[in-house]
């Protein structure tokens, strides 16, 4: 409710808040108003992952039921032909991975001088995935009258340049959010060594109450040796990860939002932004 009367003013907007705060409602409620008034516009929207920028397309589209505003997710990992043929069709809106994008735009399939409005969401994760040189060149490709909304958790020194360097007297709307929210209850359990580490969580899963957890690691191998000890060791678990494949990725996710296995065990990076009602565990 702060940002969307500054957005809708046509003003560009810097949004500090974390994941979870009702960020995507924010950017595309002022912006779909702006097609709906005028569907010459073109609005891009750049997110670091596959998984946010379907999510976000999936939200666009709910909201747009019925006013014939068309939208296409560009991402890597999804077969880029089937992208061309809807951005030739023509469409209002394209949500996509930076790389992805800038592909598409070498092969001269999106043109950055049609699009007047740009949003970044998770500005803080692409810079840590290193895509801070295709932001800057997909901006630096835009109309100068364009408005941008730049969403980020942290406001970093790289961040604050991108910011003066393609925003126009930004108007910051900073949510300060405690890092938990109350209703999580955080325990830390003590263990000696990693066999230590896997039976105390054998043990942790084996109470019925925990039907649906995320589990966080660094590497993706290991991501994939604890799925694969999991399993041995009789529970529902699949691996989430960056060098998956999207159906393989979307299958993961899906299973663990139905409750088809009880464990997803991922990295950070591809967890970023996941909206999965109900978890009863992270560890």
């Amino acid at each position: 409710d702060q940002a969307i009367p500054v957005a809708l003013e046509g003003k560009d907007v810097i949004g500090i808040a974390s994941t979870g705060t009702g960020k995507t409602a924010a950017f595309l409620i002022p912006l779909i108003n702006k097609l709906v008034a005028d569907k010459e516009h073109k609005l891009m929207i750049l997110t670091p992952t596959r998984e946010l920028a379907l999510q976000v397309e999936a939200e666009f589209v709910a909201f747009t039921r019925g006013m014939k505003l068309f939208s296409v997710a560009c991402v890597g990992g999804a077969p880029i032909m089937r992208q061309i043929k809807e951005l030739e069709m023509g469409v209002h809106v394209v949500i996509g991975t930076p790389g992805r994008v800038k592909d598409l735009i070498e092969r001269r399939k999106i043109n950055m001088a049609y699009f007047d409005s740009i949003v970044l969401d998770e500005a803080d994760r692409m810079l840590d995935m290193g895509f801070i040189d295709d932001m800057r060149e997909i901006l630096g490709l835009m109309p100068e009258n364009k408005q941008g909304l730049f969403f980020s958790a942290t406001f970093s020194p790289e961040i604050k340049r991108l910011c003066s360097d393609f925003l126009k007297d930004p108007v910051t709307v900073s949510i300060k959010t405690r890092d938990t929210a109350s209703s999580v209850m955080q325990d830390v359990v003590r263990v000696n060594g990693e066999a230590e580490k896997i039976d105390a969580l054998q043990e942790i899963l084996s109470k019925p109450e925990y039907s649906k957890v995320l589990i966080f690691r660094e590497m993706k191998r290991h991501v994939d040796g604890l799925a694969d000890e999991l399993k041995a060791r009789g529970f529902q678990a699949l691996a989430l990860h960056g060098d998956m494949h999207n159906r393989e990725r979307e299958r993961a996710v899906k299973a663990l939002a139905s409750g088809k296995v009880q464990v997803v065990i991922a990295t950070d990076v591809a967890a970023r932004g996941l909206d999965i009602n109900d978890i009863s565990l992270v560890v």
